[in-house]
């Protein structure tokens, strides 16, 4: 239907205006008729609007309707080659890109496994210093208690050295204090000469 219409629409579009001039002159010529006087009172409808309608839109179309002119073998190689060269560039372009992205998830992959070691082995790390730090500490600890414990001793045999030496103090001040009041008692001086005042 449409295409009935294109070909009418092409051959009303093809003739010249000439036979719309033809048609108006044929009817004026034509002979009076009783059925004419009442045709002659009302205007005729002017049928070039329709038409330039129908010619408005088919110059508005594509000329893709028309029939392509004729080419040579030499053009359709041509033709045959670019669309072969522009396939070729396409799947070059398409191998291109999913290398790319092959590389791209390859080297992500890769820098994935990178950092999950680096992470591992910062984390073996830590745990190995913690363990150390404990064990230091642990050291420490047992260290200082040692040390506590020989500092608690010296000071223990010090006081006992102290005492000591506090008894014998006390004793020989007894002593002294003793042959002091014998001497008194008897008028005897001591034989012996203190060792500090020399003789």
């Amino acid at each position: 239907m449409a295409g009935e219409e294109l070909n009418k629409a092409e051959a009303e579009a093809t003739t010249p205006a000439a036979p719309e001039e033809e048609e108006k002159a044929v009817i004026p010529v034509s002979s009076p008729s009783p059925d004419s006087k009442s045709e002659e009172t009302e205007p005729p409808v002017d049928d070039s609007k329709a038409l330039v309608v129908v010619v408005e839109k088919i110059a508005d179309k594509p000329h893709a309707e028309k029939a392509p002119p004729p080419r040579s073998s030499n053009d359709r190689d041509v033709a045959l080659a670019k669309v072969e060269t522009d396939k070729r560039e396409s799947l070059i372009k398409a191998w291109e890109d999913n290398e790319k992205a092959k590389a791209e998830n390859r080297a992500s992959k890769k820098l994935l496994d990178i950092l999950s070691w680096e992470n591992t082995k910062k984390a073996v790390i830590k745990t190995q210093l913690k363990k150390k730090e404990e064990e230091l500490e642990m050291k420490k600890a047992e260290c200082a208690e040692k040390a506590k414990n020989k500092e608690a001793t010296v000071h223990k045999e010090a006081e006992e050295k102290r005492a000591m030496v506090m008894a014998r103090r006390g004793e020989e001040v007894i002593k002294a204090e003793e042959m002091a009041a014998k001497y008194r008692a008897t008028g005897m001086t001591p034989k012996k000469n203190l060792g500090c005042f020399g003789a």
